[in-house]
């Protein structure tokens, strides 16, 4: 086979794995699915887009190549920046797909876990998200006006800068101090918590009925002030996803893509067996 016929077929492989074009069948949201470090899936936001997933996680490093996404400081790559891994595709996709993620118009979110020093790097982040204003959600004086993607600040989260932005592209992953706290929900639309720092049962056996209990009445803390509710570092299991799903958890967390789809589909038709 001629060299240059061989090129040709993989330049055009690679441009079908990794479009950012819905699918030909496309897949029925999740909205209560959130892929946990989605970057280190083999093709970081499409595998979970092609999974129906409406919330993904990118970590950033500050650098002098920009915003790069990775786990470690040590994986942090020139080419993998957060514009090319997701906000690019992100825009791509909304083009092609009436000014959304999913045709079924759910929201969906996207989780960006500062790394690096939060002042310095959310000034960073603040410029390259102005320059997706034609796709991202945005609160401007108070006024939210949601759009394909709603921007969540997790990690080292400058809380001053982003609640004293008069226009902003971003909003506050919560802890559960705030739980508590009266700021509006455009400005901390999530409440955010290791499992660890609440619970101690890790899916063996039965949910002990105390910390059931507790995670049922903070939950509902949670929606009383309008906030979503994710748990990090929580057991990827079945047990436990069942658990969260009943009690209401809007974002489960996840390694798992195909499996917890699989679950989600289940439990709409009614049973959360396989």
């Amino acid at each position: 086979m001629p060299r240059f016929l061989v090129i040709s077929i993989g330049a055009t492989l690679l441009a079908t794995l990794t479009s950012a074009q819905p699918p030909e069948k496309p897949v029925t949201p999740l909205r209560r699915a959130h892929a946990h470090n989605d970057y280190e899936h083999k093709r970081p936001l499409h595998d979970a887009l092609d999974q129906g997933f409406c919330s993904v996680e990118a970590d950033i490093y500050l650098s002098e190549k920009g915003l790069l996404v990775a786990h470690f400081p040590w994986d942090v790559k020139p080419d993998r920046t957060l514009e090319k891994l997701y906000l690019d595709p992100l825009r791509d996709r909304a083009k092609a797909n009436g000014a959304r993620i999913h045709k079924d118009d759910p929201a969906f979110y996207l989780l960006i876990d500062v790394k690096t020093d939060a002042k310095k790097t959310y000034a960073a982040l603040a410029k390259v998200l102005e320059g997706y204003a034609d796709i991202l959600s945005v609160t401007r004086d108070g006024t939210f006006v949601p759009n394909a993607v709603t921007v969540v600040v997790s990690g080292n989260c400058d809380r001053e800068a982003i609640t004293n932005q008069s226009v902003r592209y971003a909003a506050i992953d919560g802890h559960p101090a705030d739980l508590d706290s009266d700021a509006p929900t455009v400005l901390i639309p999530w409440v955010s918590a290791s499992w660890s720092s609440q619970f101690q049962w890790d899916g063996t056996g039965a949910m002990p009925n105390a910390e059931r209990v507790k995670l049922r009445e903070y939950v509902a803390k949670a929606h009383k002030r309008g906030r979503l509710v994710r748990f990090w570092g929580a057991p990827d299991k079945l047990e436990v996803w069942q658990e969260q799903l009943a009690s209401g958890v809007d974002l489960i967390n996840t390694d798992k893509l195909a499996e917890l789809r699989a679950f989600l589909v289940r439990a709409e038709k009614g049973t959360t067996k396989p």
